[in-house]
């Protein structure tokens, strides 16, 4: 009987352990896929910020000067621009998006950046700015004090600069003015654009909804997009619709990927990677130039000049090449070991992961950044 409840024991272990091994991995449908015609708008607006201490733009940027001008003689003052030198205004432009169902009288955050050559916006107050569409519309109105995240400051020929102070926000600072229009809950069919192509997914997606839904109303039109008719249960509230389907569970397909950064040298391995066998030879040529400046000088009582010159060294080092065999199937991250065990730099390693690609021995997407 002992003997009976340790197998039943050890099975029920060695149970967990294929379970847990076979899990799958799962991500809720919002995660995978976005819903077609719901997403924001951009908009873009050119605008005065007043009110810098001694930071605006210079005398040299024209259109600073016509804009301060055109400002104050729509204020019913008449100014000749000749004479206008200020230092406490800059030209910027005024960029948000216009989120989807936004209704007349809501606020968005703006962006401002300087347009001349201020060398500061911190402390700026926006004055009102239309915000236009691609259509050439105004949505929104832009106005407010900027928070600027970074600072410049010179004295005596030094300077220091900190993040970017010719760019900075405005929260709520933008009121929309005009909403897009469009009855979402009247749409006859909705359609879900997968966040990466992938037929495996693009089906899954429409096995999971149907069996939701009881009914076979779904259907991939190709690897990203899923085309899904409302049933007639839920005609006129597909709000109920789309929030009762993007809680569903939907079994990812994982992709092997390697994304390389060329301009810092970082390497992002996926753990499904994998390396057919290849043999690599690594080795670099250094050359190195140095200059030594002379001075020749006449002797005594003569007539001659002192003469400048420059010494010029020219050294090339070639260093021994470094060698390693990849045995067929190996990860990445262990090829990565290896390859700093041998001192390879990171920037040599993606140059390596590259070259290997074009061998076609390495069994995943690259992306180069």
């Amino acid at each position: 009987m002992r003997v009976a409840a340790l197998f039943l024991a050890a099975l029920a272990l060695c149970g967990a352990e294929t379970a847990k091994v076979e899990k799958k991995v799962e991500s809720k449908l919002r995660d995978v896929a976005r819903l077609q015609g719901v997403r924001g708008n951009q908009l873009l607006g050119y605008g005065v910020v007043v009110g810098l201490d001694g930071t605006g733009d210079k005398d040299q940027t024209k259109f600073t000067v016509q804009s301060l001008t055109n400002l104050m003689s729509r204020q019913g003052l008449t100014v000749n621009p000749v004479q206008v030198k200020v230092k406490n205004v800059a030209a910027v432009m005024v960029t948000a998006e216009l989120p989807p169902f936004s209704r007349a009288g809501s606020r968005l955050d703006v962006t401002v950046s300087s347009t001349g050559d201020a060398k500061s916006l911190a402390g700026g107050t926006l004055l009102m700015t239309a915000l236009q569409g691609p259509d050439g519309l105004t949505y929104a109105v832009a106005q407010g004090p900027l928070l600027v995240g970074g600072f410049s400051a010179s004295a005596g020929g030094a300077s220091v600069v900190k993040n970017h102070p010719t760019v900075g926000r405005v929260p709520d600072g933008g009121i929309i003015e005009r909403e897009v229009g469009g009855d979402f809950n009247g749409r006859a069919t909705l359609r879900y654009s997968l966040v990466e192509e992938d037929f495996t997914t693009a089906v899954r997606v429409v096995h999971a909804i149907n069996e939701e839904l009881g009914e076979k109303v779904a259907h991939p039109l190709d690897a990203r997009t899923v085309e899904l008719k409302i049933p007639k249960e839920f005609e006129g509230r597909a709000v109920e619709l789309v929030a009762r389907l993007e809680n569903l569970n939907v079994q990812l397909q994982p992709r092997a990927r390697v994304v390389v950064n060329e301009k810092t040298g970082t390497v992002i391995l996926g753990s499904d990677v994998r390396i057919g066998a290849v043999s690599i030879v690594q080795g670099g040529l250094s050359i190195m130039v140095s200059s030594t400046p002379l001075v020749s000088q006449p002797a005594p009582l003569s007539q001659g000049k002192t003469v400048t010159a420059t010494k010029k060294d020219v050294t090339a080092v070639e260093e021994k090449p470094k060698t390693v065999t990849v045995e067929p199937g190996v990860s990445v991250g262990k090829l990565a070991e290896l390859l700093n065990g041998m001192g390879v730099s990171p920037r040599d390693l993606v140059a390596i992961l590259q070259a290997i690609k074009e061998a076609g021995a390495l069994q995943a997407d690259l992306r180069v950044l």
